[in-house]
C-alpha cells in the first residue's frame, strides 16, 4: 500500500492544537508571575513604587490585550483560499477570463509574442486541489488546501500564514516579542533573587518556581522572537514570502519588490491610524488588490 505523505502531514494540526494549550499555560504563568506575585503587592507601598508597579502592570496588559487580538485574528482568519474553478483575468480594454491558461503545472509556460507586447504569465495548475494557481499560491500539505501568497504553516496558530493574515501575524510576532522581553526584565530582579529566597525560605516554593519558570520561558522566547522578526522584518522590506527567498536570490531583480514603503503598504496597508492593529480599512482593501492576493504589481521589465 503506498503513502500518502500528504495526508500524513495533516496531523501536524493535532500539535497545532498541543501549541495553543503551551501558549495559554506561558501567559497564565507569566500573568501570575507578574501581576500577582512580583508587581500586583507593590501598588500599595505607596510613592515611586506604587507608580512603577501601576505602569508594568498597565503596560503589560496592554500589550497582552494586542497579542492576543492578533493571535485569534492569525488563528481564526482565512489566510487566503483560491476561489473554486479560478481564472487569471487579462484587462485589454476589457476583462475577459483565460480559460487557455489554467493548465497543469509539468505543461505551464511563458507565453509572449515576438512583436514586443507585454508578456501574459503562464498560470500553475494543482494537482491536489484540481484548481488554477495564481501568482505566488502554494499548496499546504497540512491544510490539504492551497493558500493565497503563503509564507508558511505555522504550527504555534493551527493555521497557514497568506496573503490575508500575513499583517496580523506579523503584529503578533512583533507584540509577543514586546511582551516576553517585558517581563524577562521586570522579572529579573526576582530572578536574581531567586536563590537567596529559596535558601532561606522566604517565599513560598511554587511561588519560587513559578516566577523562575516564567523568567526562563519568556528569556528564551524573547531571544528566539528578536531572530524572526528581524528575519520578516527583512522579508517585509523586500516583498518576499519565506518561500520565495530561494526563487528571489536566483532574480537579477525581484518582480515584486517596489520599495520598502509601496511593500510595507501591501502588507499594512495605507492607513496609519490602523498599522498597529490587526485591521484594515475598507479603502484599503478596496484599492490595494494585493490584499486579497490574487493579483500582484510586477515589474513589466522583470519575467514573471
Amino acid at each position: 500500500m503506498d503513502l500518502n505523505f500528504f495526508k500524513l502531514c495533516s496531523g501536524l494540526k493535532f500539535l497545532g492544537y498541543f501549541m495553543i494549550v503551551l501558549v495559554a499555560a506561558i501567559i497564565a504563568a507569566s500573568y501570575y508571575a507578574v501581576v500577582v506575585i512580583t508587581w500586583g503587592p507593590q501598588l500599595l507601598q505607596g510613592a515611586f513604587k506604587s507608580f512603577l508597579s501601576f505602569t508594568i502592570i498597565a503596560v503589560f496588559h496592554v500589550l497582552l490585550i494586542l497579542l492576543l487580538w492578533c493571535y485569534f485574528m492569525v488563528v481564526f482568519c482565512d489566510p487566503g483560499s483560491v476561489p473554486e474553478n479560478w481564472k487569471p483575468v487579462v484587462e485589454e480594454g476589457t476583462s475577459m477570463p483565460l480559460s487557455d491558461f489554467a493548465v497543469p503545472e509539468n505543461l505551464a509556460s511563458t507565453l509572449s509574442s515576438s512583436d514586443g507586447m507585454e508578456r501574459i504569465p503562464a498560470v500553475g495548475y494543482c494537482s491536489h486541489c484540481e484548481n488554477g494557481k495564481p501568482p505566488r499560491c502554494h499548496h499546504c500539505s497540512v491544510c490539504q488546501r492551497c493558500v493565497l501568497k503563503m509564507d508558511h504553516h505555522c504550527v504555534w496558530v493551527v493555521n497557514c500564514v497568506g496573503a490575508r493574515n500575513y499583517k496580523f501575524f506579523l503584529l503578533f510576532l512583533l507584540y509577543t516579542f514586546l511582551e516576553t522581553t517585558m517581563v524577562t526584565l521586570v522579572l529579573l530582579p526576582s530572578f536574581i533573587k531567586f536563590f537567596q529566597e529559596a535558601k532561606n525560605h522566604n517565599t513560598s516554593p511554587g511561588n519560587l518556581a513559578i516566577t523562575f519558570l516564567a523568567f526562563v520561558l519568556n528569556l528564551a522566547f524573547s531571544l528566539s522572537l528578536l531572530c524572526f522578526v528581524i528575519m520578516h522584518a527583512s522579508l517585509l522590506s523586500s516583498n518576499t514570502t519565506s518561500i520565495e527567498v530561494y526563487e528571489k536570490k536566483k532574480a537579477v531583480r525581484w518582480k515584486y519588490d517596489f520599495g520598502q514603503k509601496n511593500n510595507f503598504e501591501q502588507v499594512f496597508g495605507t492607513s496609519k491610524a490602523l498599522w498597529f492593529f490587526p485591521l484594515f480599512s475598507k479603502e484599503d482593501l478596496e484599492n490595494i488588490p494585493a490584499l486579497h492576493g490574487l493579483d500582484f504589481p510586477t515589474h513589466a521589465d522583470v519575467e514573471a
